[in-house]
Order: structure tokens, then sequence, then C-alpha cells
């Protein structure tokens, strides 16, 4: 028997961003040959015994290198995963979000690759949770500052658009931009929750499982939440009257394993827990949304990953929007987007197939107070068969979930891992969609002609604009290639007329019958028509998991675009032209208020940079997909 060193469960425990990365056993990946030292070059002591380093990369190399070596694009890469302590990859082997792909390896196999992988021992855990905490003035809560935005999407419309007034950032302005200070989520590889602004704090997730109210002005910290996963989405905190001490407001975010948590804000004193969905591959990505004493939550899974292992029963997650009392965490309704799944046969190593299943929702919830309704934006189905409301924007009333129209925009979406890059496993379905999803929330915008359109951007790279009375689509503009890993992906904004499209286009390794086009382009919102585009510059040189692509959700103001790309560069560019005002390279370390050091890396997911009082706060980091991954939240200022 192998002897391998024992550990108990951390406090706070999965410790993984993966985001339902799955050790992907995909037919035709490569497994690549195991790194060797350079000629002449002394090697390093091994931190790992003989025994355990052959019986690790064993594991590693049957069930793992074919996609976290092979260039599949969909999972964290090796170099990612190493600045993770074992004892987190073996956590999020075991009960976080690859539990379904380590089901297949033996405890000793789990514990053996875990070590192999972060390259040291289990046992070993330093004080990776330490931060700097506040003291006197910058510990204190300030009642005299409701929330600045409201919610995830900042304005009512969910434009990500600022005022200037607000902002306090013109084009003048961003010349004197500088490092204010920066804070690193520690064991984090991914830094993707959108931070929310109330009483001086910054409350912000950690994909190492905590959540944080950091003090805005110093970024020390002034509590701390151990959620019992990675913090996945977005904060929103509810507001008060200001001046009100005696007030209790909350925050509300979710994690990577599907748990909803609304904790006071003042305190982080927690005031309610819960799973969103029973299903054990719910994750929530979208950020809630709060109106009243309702929060709607939208739910999502990881469920496409496991889905390449031929042996998985394909599949069973069915997405909802989920209406909860806000103060106690209890139903209101839920509206399931797709029907019960049952038994579709079996796939051709014989197990189950199930469907219909997916139309996850990862993107925020729009309010429309006025007409009463909540928009959503849907994803794919996972199997066969295809449904109506895969791929579509649904208005559903506010007070009952009752559905009052959906616009579908693509048909025929039945997509998972197993189609990877034009795979097709056992579990892809047969004739697979282009896995088109609405990753982009909805946003209400008014354009030049006075009337208000709801817009919606695709993967497929198209922007569109729907009637938010009947969902009549009033017209589309293709303004991506769009793909797997594209063309609109986290978050689209719209001001003063004009809609601002960010374009993924991420190249993946799928045969596309034409180049991408990642870039930012602006669109008359009553029209349609293209008014400027801005093709992503190229700075990647030879540079490994580095590829030009603005995926994550962007802000702008009345002057400004404020974008981050997947190259690790933050742009700001001029709303009337396209023309770039300021680049910064994040892709670097970064000495953070913690004592210790951080690195920035790729800008992606619903995490939009935040503009406010002549600061831009942005969070660096994103190691899922192929990208750089990175852990730090930055913060700029004007000098």
């Amino acid at each position: 028997m192998i002897q391998l060193t024992n550990t108990g469960n951390r406090a706070g425990a999965v410790r993984l961003a993966l985001a339902g990365a799955a050790l992907m056993l995909l037919t035709g990946c490569a497994t690549p040959q195991a790194e060797q030292p350079l000629q002449g070059e002394a090697a390093a002591p091994d931190p790992l015994n003989p025994q355990l380093r052959a019986a690790g990369t064993a594991v590693y190399q049957a069930s793992c290198a074919a996609c976290h070596d092979g260039g599949l694009g969909h999972a964290p890469n090796r170099s990612a995963l190493a600045l993770l302590s074992p004892e987190d990859i073996l956590q999020s082997l075991t009960s976080g979000v690859m539990q379904e792909q380590g089901s297949t390896l033996s405890t000793e196999e789990k514990m053996a690759v875990a070590q192999v992988v972060a390259n040291r021992p289990l046992g070993n855990v330093q004080t990776a949770n330490d931060v700097l905490m506040c003291s006197g003035e910058a510990a204190r809560f300030d009642w005299s500052a409701p929330p600045v935005f409201q919610g995830w999407g900042l304005d009512a419309g969910n434009a990500h658009f600022i005022d200037t007034q607000t902002a306090g950032l013109g084009r003048k302005d961003v010349a004197r931009l500088r490092l204010k200070w920066a804070f690193a989520f520690p064991g984090a590889i991914d830094a993707r929750s959108q931070p929310a602004l109330a009483g001086g704090s910054i409350f912000v997730g950690g994909a190492n499982g905590t959540f944080y109210a950091l003090d805005e002005d110093t970024g020390c910290a002034r509590w701390s939440f151990e959620a019992a996963s990675g913090v996945r989405t977005g904060a929103v905190v509810s507001s008060w009257e200001a001046g009100d001490d005696q007030a209790t407001p909350l925050v509300y975010f979710g994690d990577n394993t599907g748990n909803l948590y609304a904790v006071e804000a003042a305190t982080g004193t927690p005031v309610w827990q819960r799973r969103a969905d029973a299903h054990p591959q719910t994750l929530l990505t979208g950020t809630p949304a709060l109106h009243g004493d309702t929060l709607y939550v939208p739910v999502s899974s990881g469920e496409e990953g496991p889905a390449a292992l031929p042996t998985y029963e394909c599949c069973t997650f069915r997405g909802s929007l989920l209406a909860v009392n806000s103060r106690t965490g209890e139903d209101r309704w839920r509206q399931y987007m797709v029907d019960e799944p049952v038994p579709q046969g079996e796939n051709s190593e014989g197990t189950i197939r199930r469907g219909p299943s997916g139309v996850a929702i990862w993107s925020a919830p729009l309010i429309d107070a006025e007409r009463g309704l909540v928009y959503v934006a849907t994803g794919d189905n996972y199997s066969q068969p295809a449904t109506d409301l895969s791929d579509a924007i649904v208005a559903m009333d506010m007070t009952s979930g009752t559905i009052r129209w959906s616009s579908q925009v693509t048909q025929g979406d039945s997509w998972n891992v197993a189609c990877w890059a034009g795979a097709s496993g056992p579990n892809c379905p047969e004739d697979a969609g282009p896995d088109f999803d609405f990753g982009s929330a909805p946003v209400i915008a008014e354009g030049s002609d006075g009337k208000t359109y709801l817009l919606a951007g695709q993967k497929s790279g198209i922007a569109y604009a729907f009637d938010p009375d009947t969902g009549e689509q009033l017209w589309q503009n293709q303004v991506g290639r769009g793909g797997e890993l594209g063309g609109i992906h986290f978050g689209i904004a719209a001001g003063n007329g004009r809609l601002y499209v960010p374009v993924s286009d991420l190249e993946n390794g799928a045969v596309y019958d034409e180049p991408g086009r990642p870039g930012l382009y602006a669109i008359d919102i009553a029209s349609g028509d293209l008014l400027w585009s801005a093709p992503a510059p190229n700075p990647c040189g030879d540079k490994q998991f580095c590829q030009p692509a603005y995926s994550s959700a962007i802000t702008v103001t009345p002057e400004l675009v404020v974008a981050g790309n997947t190259d690790g560069h933050l742009r700001i560019l001029d709303t009337r032209s396209g023309a770039l005002l300021w680049d910064m390279d994040t892709d670097i370390p970064f000495l953070t208020v913690n004592g210790t050091m951080g690195h920035g890396g790729s800008m992606s997911g619903g995490t939009a940079p935040i503009v406010r009082n002549g600061t831009i706060i942005v969070n660096s980091g994103y190691a899922f997909l192929g990208k750089l991954p990175g852990n730090v939240l930055l913060v700029f200022e004007a000098e």
C-alpha cells in the first residue's frame, strides 16, 4: 500500500475556483510527455518522496493531463493549479466542483495527485487567509453612505452606466490614473466577484472561499466571512436611510457549489444560508437582483463538464429563476426553464441518456418594476431534446414567476463539454448545437428616438434589441464571429443612446469559417447601426495562455468605456470614437495591502470595473478556460 500524508477537513471547505471545469476524458486529447529538466540545470530537491511522486504522476497522466496540459482550454492549465495548496485540490476532488471526476479515483489516488499537482505535501497549510485587518476609523461602518449602485447592473436598467458626477472621471483625467492599492485573495487563481460599494466598504468575494468587507480608502479588511466554497457571484447590498445606525442592511452572494448567503453588511454576521437548488452540480454564476424584500436568484450549474465522462448520465440539471424572501431566504416562487428530464435511451458506452436538461441562467436578472417584469437571458440545453426556452430572453411576472413572453433566437442548441472544439464524445448530443448561450445580462435603455429597448448580447456574436412589452425582435447586429468562447460573453453596457458591446471570440481549437473579431463595438440603440469599432490590440507575443479578447463585463460613463481584457490589460476608450485613452497591463506582480505579493491576470467573468469618485476598482485574474490566473483586486485613482 502506498503511504500518503493524511489530512483533515479544512475550515472554509472548498478553496478552488474551477467554476465547473472538469478532469475531462475526451477522446482524442493527446497526453503530453512529462516535463524534462534542461541539460546542465541543477534539479531542486523534490519535496515529495519518490513513491508518492510516481503514484500521483501516474494518476495525473492517466486522468488529468489530456485536458489540463493538452490545450483543451475548458479546464485550468496545470501551472494555474500549481498555485493552489494540495488541500484545495483534494477538497475539490472530494466535495467540490470536481467531485464527479474525483469519484472515479480512490482516496489514495486523489491525495497523491493533489500533492503532485501542488508540488508539496499535504499538512503544510500556511496562514493563507491572513489579511490586514482594519483598526480605528478604518474599521467603522459608515451609516451615512447607503449603496452607491443598484445591484450588479449599477443602474436601474442593468446597463453598467455611471453618470459623470458619480464617476468623477473624464477624458482629461485618465492620464493621471495611478495604482492606489491592491488586495490579494489568498490561495486563489481567479478574481471574478464584482464588488459592491456601501458604508465606505468594498464588498467582494474571493475564489478562496472568503467574503470580505474592505475599507474603501485603504483596502484593510473590516471583517471576513468563510463561505462553503469559492465565491462566484458579485455582491448585492440592501439599502437603508442615510444616517440610520439602527438599520440592518444585508449583503447577498453565491458560491461555486450552489449556496446562497445573506450576512449583515456592517459586521459580517451570518443571517441565513441555503442551497439554491438540490442538484449536486448547482452553482451560482449570475449575481442575484434585489427589489424590495425579494431576492431574484439565477440558478446555473457545472453539469456540462462531467457530461464529458462517458459514464455520466447526461443530463439532469434544470435552470431556474428562484425568488426568495430577502430577510429569511424562504422560497416565494421558482420558475424552471425546462421540464423534468426523463430517460432518452443510451449513449455508445451504454450509459443512460437523460433530457431535456440545461437552460441555465448564468447572468444577472433585470428588474423592470414599471412593467412588473423580471427578465433573464438563458443558456443552451445540455442534452436532447432541445427546448423552447434555451438561448432566449424570458420575461416573468415579478410576483408569481409566470412567464409573460419569451423570445428564442437560436433553436436546437443542445451542447456539453463532450462536444468541445468539435469533439464528439459519447454524451455529445446528436446534431449538437453551436453552444450559443446568453451569458450577458439583458439591459433596458433608451434610444435616441426616446423609445425604450430591451437589449441583449449572445455568444453567437450577435447583439439584439427587443420590445420589452412583447418580446418582438426589433433588430440584430452581428459584430463578432461567435463561438464556444465568444462572441458576446459576460456583459454589455448602454448609455446616451448607444449600446457598447465587448466581443471575445477566443480561439479554442475549433475550426471556424472566419477569423474572430475580438474588440469593442458601439451600436446606435434606435437603429441597430454600427457607430464605431475598436479591434482588440494583441500584446501577447509568445506569452502562454494569453489571447486578446474582451470577455468580461464592461462599464461606461458619458465619456469613457472601461473594459478589461483576457490579455490582462485594463483599457479605457473614448465613447465618441473608440479611441484608446489609457492602457494598463495588470498581468504583473503587485505588493498588496496584505503585506504579500499578488499577481494579476486575465479579466473575465461577470465582473465589470467600478468607477466612482475618480477611482477605478477592478478584479484581475481568471484561470478558467485557458486564461491567465491571478488573484488581485486593484484600485486606481486619478492623482
